[in-house]
C-alpha cells in the first residue's frame, strides 16, 4: 500500500501510529516490573471478574502520574485470596500497593499495567505506617484518650447500639443483656449500620450524629459486631471514624468481635471488649457492682447501728442502775428523816405532857395542902381562894390545851396522808412497802397510793 503524502511529507494512519508505540513498548519494556502507587479505585466487574484499578502518585494532594491497569479475574481471584490471608481485608479502595506488572499498549485500549501479582506485605506494612500515623495524629491532637475520660453512669441503663438486626453478635449481645440472672433492666435502642468495608464508615458516622442528636435519651453507646471474622476491618482504623469516636460525648463500648490487634477506633474507645457478649458482661458488671456495694453498705450500717444501739443500751443500763441506787439511797434518807422527826415528836409530846402532869399533880397537891392549912381562915377566904384556884386551873388548862394543839398540829403535818399531799407515793407489793426497786420483776402487779386514791400498775421492765 503506498504511503500518503501530504505537502510532500508522509501521512500516517491513528493505527498505525498506535501500532508503532505498541512495537516501541513492546522491544523496551520486555520483562515484568514491580511499580508501586495508590489505588484509587479498584473498579471490580462483578459480572466478568475482572479489575480495572486506576492508580496514580501524588505528592501531598497533587497528582503526579497516573495510570490505567487491568487484573483479569482469574488472577485478581488469586491475588485477592492471599491479599485477605495476610492482610486480612480484601483489596479495596485507596490503599497503596507494591505490584508486578507488564506495560502494554493497544491502539484501540490505550497504555495499560497488566498487574500480574500484587505483594500484600508491602500494603500490610503501608497500612500500619498509616495506622501509626493516625495513632500519633489523634495523640498530638490530645484526643486519643478522650472518650476514656468520659463520665459512664454509675447504673448504664440506657444503650444506644451500632449493629445490625440479623447480626448474630447483635443477637448475643440483647440475649445476654436481657437474660442476666440477677433481673436488671436494660433499656436499648438499634441504630442500624454496616460493619465492615470502606462504606461501613459513613453509615457508622451517621449513627453517630444521629445518637448525639439524642444523647440525654442513653447513658453508652456499644458499637456491636459478631462473626465474619477479621475480614473488612480496616474501617475502624480510619482517622475520621477513630476522631469520632474519641470525642463522641458518651462512654463507647465496642465489641467487634475479633481477637487480632486493637483497631483504632477500639483503642480509642471506653472500653474495648473482643466480643458483643463480653459488652453485655460488661454493663451487667456494673449493676452487679453497684449491688455489691449497696449490700456491703447495709451491712456496714446494719453493723454500726447494732453497736451503737448496744453501747446506748449499756449506757442507758448504767444510767437507770445508778438511778436506782441514787434515788433508793435518797428514798432511805427522806424515809429515816421522816422517822426520826416523827420519833422525836411523838418522844417530845410525851415529855411535854409528863411535864405538864407533874406541875398539875403539883398544883393540885399544893392546893390541896394550901387549902388545908387555911381551912382555919374562915369559909369566904376558902371560897375566894377556890374561886381563884378554879381561874388559874382553867387558865393553866386553856394554855396547856392550846400548846397541845401546836404539837399536835406538828404532828398532823408530819403524818404520811400529809406526806402524801406533798407529791410522795407508797408503792406496797404483796401489801409490803417497796423500799428498793431491784425487788420487783417485770410482770409483778403493785399497789400505788397517792394522796387522792390508790392504782394498781404491773412492772413492765
Amino acid at each position: 500500500m503506498e504511503q500518503e503524502t501530504f505537502n510532500g511529507k508522509s501521512v500516517y494512519t491513528l493505527t498505525q501510529v498506535g501500532q508503532s508505540i505498541q512495537s516501541m513498548i513492546e522491544r523496551t519494556y520486555k520483562y515484568p516490573y514491580y511499580i508501586k502507587a495508590e489505588m484509587v479505585k479498584l473498579n471490580l466487574y462483578a459480572r466478568t471478574g475482572h479489575c480495572y484499578p486506576e492508580l496514580v502518585e501524588k505528592d501531598g494532594q497533587r497528582v503526579k502520574a497516573q495510570m490505567r491497569a487491568v487484573i483479569w479475574a482469574d488472577q485478581y481471584a488469586r491475588i485477592n485470596q492471599r491479599f485477605i490471608q495476610i492482610t486480612g481485608e480484601p483489596m479495596k479502595d485507596g490503599i497503596t500497593i507494591l505490584c508486578l506488572a507488564t506495560i502494554q499498549y493497544s491502539p484501540q485500549y490505550g497504555l495499560a499495567l497488566h498487574i500480574q501479582d500484587i505483594e500484600p506485605t508491602f500494603t500490610l506494612g503501608e497500612m500500619a505506617r498509616i495506622r501509626q500515623e493516625t495513632i500519633a495524629r489523634l495523640k498530638k491532637e490530645g484526643i486519643f484518650d478522650a472518650n476514656k475520660r468520659t463520665r459512664m453512669p454509675l447504673l448504664p441503663k440506657r444503650v444506644a447500639v451500632i449493629s445490625i438486626e440479623t447480626s448474630k453478635g447483635y443477637s448475643d449481645f440483647t440475649i445476654t443483656l436481657n437474660g442476666n440472672a440477677a433481673g436488671y433492666r436494660f433499656e436499648t435502642t438499634l441504630f442500624p449500620s454496616l460493619l465492615q468495608g470502606e462504606k461501613a464508615i459513613g453509615t457508622m458516622l451517621e449513627q453517630l450524629d444521629r445518637i448525639e442528636l439524642r444523647k440525654d435519651d442513653f447513658d453508652c453507646v456499644a458499637i456491636i459486631r459478631g462473626g465474619g471474622g477479621d475480614v473488612g476491618l480496616g474501617c475502624y482504623d480510619n482517622y475520621e471514624l477513630a476522631r469520632r469516636v474519641a470525642t463522641f460525648p458518651l462512654p463507647v463500648l465496642s465489641g467487634i468481635g475479633h481477637s487480632t490487634n486493637e483497631t483504632i477506633t477500639e483503642s480509642v474507645s471506653y472500653a474495648n471488649k473482643i466480643t458483643p457478649t463480653e459488652v453485655a458482661y460488661f454493663l451487667i458488671g456494673k449493676f452487679t457492682d453497684f449491688e455489691n456495694k449497696v449490700v456491703e453498705y447495709q451491712n456496714f450500717i446494719t453493723t454500726q447501728t447494732l453497736t451503737i444501739l448496744q453501747e446506748a443500751k449499756e449506757k442507758t443500763a448504767q444510767y437507770e442502775s445508778r438511778l436506782q441506787i441514787v434515788g433508793s439511797r435518797m428514798l432511805g434518807r427522806e424515809t429515816s428523816r421522816l422517822h426520826e422527826l416523827q420519833n422525836r415528836l411523838q418522844l417530845s409530846g410525851r415529855k411535854l405532857l409528863d411535864t405538864h402532869r407533874q406541875i398539875l399533880n403539883d398544883a393540885a397537891i399544893t392546893v390541896r395542902d394550901f387549902a388545908r392549912d387555911t381551912v382555919g381562915s374562915g369559909q369566904s377566904q376558902l371560897v375566894l381562894l377556890q374561886s381563884k384556884m378554879r381561874l388559874y386551873a382553867k387558865q393553866h388548862l386553856e394554855n396547856q390545851r392550846t400548846e397541845l394543839s401546836h404539837y399536835s398540829e406538828k404532828l398532823e403535818l408530819l403524818a404520811p396522808t400529809n406526806i402524801l399531799r406533798r407529791g410522795f407515793s407508797i408503792t406496797r407489793h404483796n401489801g409490803k412497802a417497796v423500799t428498793n426497786a431491784t425487788d420487783l420483776r417485770p410482770g409483778d402487779t403493785v399497789e400505788t397510793t397517792f394522796m387522792e386514791g390508790t392504782r394498781t400498775m404491773r412492772v413492765e421492765n
